[in-house]
């Protein structure tokens, strides 16, 4: 019995290392092109670079405008992820605490809606946002909360499922708004799911390329990943420059996930425990 216990337990380690091993791949090699020069790289994708060479980080970062672009990243990522933490939590808060036919109603709409896919609506909500001189960076950050709000709600709305009502009751005896009541007493409860939301807001805004693309691809509102495609041209592609760039483009949501994984985690698994 021993025996089987110890084959299993190697039998899934060692299938967590080849998956691990299938994921890192592709950015391991990224990394390692982004040292070569355009000639090493026809030559072999695989092979080493046969020098430790900075300049095409140093051409990227120019030909990048690599800090206005990091700048126009921030500004988009940063912005939707706090309005849809605050306002898919208050939402979710409302519709778990008000159980009506409505709110039954709008749950199973957001839910719905996550199945819907970006392509299938992309044409008509470019043509409302062209009349509602949308086009732009607020008309950007405005799409990207109404996209993300669908996945947010549904995982606040598990979460929030378990946090004490009493609490609350208490709360408004003693004469508190209900404002106050959510920010004191319901966000920090549900701290755990609130970081998970906002770490796959994070994630999923910053890496975004198709919206950005139609709406805000004018030189000195692009970000990273609009900049990054001007590497690969229709005859021309800088392979040397774009692994470069796309190191450097990765790097900081990198950290911001590895900095944040234990949250990942935890609010997750509380979710599906609470849920």
């Amino acid at each position: 019995m021993q025996r089987k216990k110890i084959i299993s337990k190697t039998v899934i380690i060692l299938c967590c290392i080849m998956l691990a091993a299938f994921f890192i791949f592709p950015i391991l090699l990224l990394f390692i092109n982004s040292f070569k020069s355009l000639k090493e790289i026809y030559m072999s994708v695989l092979q080493l670079p046969e020098t430790m060479n900075l300049d095409n980080y140093v051409s990227a970062f120019k030909e990048l405008d690599y800090l206005n672009a990091i700048k126009n990243s921030l500004i988009v990522t940063c912005t939707v992820t706090a309005a849809n933490v605050i306002c898919c939590s208050m939402a979710a808060w409302v519709l778990v605490r008000y159980k009506t036919k409505t709110s039954r109603l709008i749950f199973t709409i957001f839910s719905v809606a996550v199945l819907v896919p970006f392509q299938c609506v992309m044409l008509p909500l470019l043509a409302e946002m062209g009349k509602l001189n949308m086009i732009n960076m607020p008309g950007l950050m405005l799409v990207n909360l109404g996209f993300g709000s669908s996945m947010s709600i549904i995982l606040f709305h598990g979460f929030m499922k378990n946090v004490p009502v009493e609490l609350e009751e208490a709360a408004a005896i003693d004469g508190a708004s209900q404002p106050r009541i959510f920010f004191t007493i319901v966000l920090p409860l549900i701290k755990g799911i609130a970081v998970t939301v906002a770490i796959l807001n994070v994630m999923s805004l910053w890496n975004d390329y198709l919206l950005p693309s139609l709406t805000i691809n004018r030189s000195g509102t692009q970000t990273l990943p609009l900049r990054t495609y001007l590497f690969f041209g229709a005859y021309t592609k800088k392979w040397n420059l774009g692994s470069a760039a796309l190191v450097m483009a990765i790097i900081p949501v990198i950290i911001f996930y590895v900095l944040c994984q234990k949250h990942i985690i935890k609010g997750v698994t509380e979710g599906a425990v609470k849920g």
